[in-house]
């Protein structure tokens, strides 16, 4: 099991109830039930292909009557009677996650505890977590085979969370203990957004809301990796 995977299974709770959203080979399942860290899971997927892999995969673990399989689009193959209180979600963009949040929170169908992992458009799943009462608690930013991975585990409370600007941009656990692949990212991310701002101001009609916010985006990771 690869480092990424590792640590999403880390941050699952013992004796969790877990569904796994986009589930490829059902990795994560066999590896927690294998641990004794949950008794039981569910192995979601949209694809046939990836679901049948899955079922392979479980049926070779000998652990058909711990895991089982889905198939169908993000949350809707999740009913209450499943008594799923976790939910992961990982190795898709941030907008698809919050597009498949928000579906089941249209059903009035929530979980106490969300473990996301979006390869794209972290800040964007950390409002939705604000906006929905969700708090975060647990943080990790990894490298793996030349790529950056946020993973962002959050608990559902009675009460809006704010989350500042910066919080949401960067992460606030991630904040609290800046590691090697932090300021990695930033380096390259702050390079990334000079070259932008060079090329909006060149451009015939400029989009000053766009380069206002660029100018703000770099002046705040400028102050997180010179402190």
């Amino acid at each position: 099991m690869n480092l990424r995977l590792r640590t999403l299974a880390q941050m699952v709770d013992q004796g969790a109830r877990v569904a796994d959203i986009g589930t490829d080979h059902a990795y994560l399942p066999i590896q927690l039930v294998k641990e004794g860290k949950v008794d039981y899971a569910i192995a979601s997927d949209v694809a046939a292909g990836p679901l049948e892999n899955a079922e392979k995969d479980i049926i070779a673990a000998g652990l058909k009557n711990k895991i089982e399989t889905r198939l169908g689009s993000g949350l809707e193959t999740i009913s209450a009677k499943d008594r799923i209180d976790t939910v992961v979600i990982a190795g898709m963009g941030g907008k698809l996650m919050t597009n498949i949040l928000n579906e089941a929170w249209s059903r009035n169908f929530h979980f106490a505890t969300l473990i996301l992992e979006p390869n794209v458009g972290e800040p964007g799943v950390r409002e939705w977590l604000s906006a929905h009462k969700y708090q975060i608690i647990n943080e990790k930013i990894i490298a793996e085979a030349g790529h950056i991975y946020e993973l962002i585990k959050a608990q559902e409370l009675e009460n809006t969370i704010s989350l500042t600007d910066r919080q949401i941009f960067f992460g606030p656990e991630i904040l609290k203990e800046k590691n090697q692949v932090f300021y990695q990212k930033w380096r390259d991310q702050l390079a990334y957004h000079q070259r932008l701002l060079t090329n909006l101001n060149k451009a015939q009609e400029k989009d000053g809301a766009h380069i206002k916010q660029i100018e703000y985006e770099i002046k705040m990771i400028e102050e997180e990796i010179n402190d």
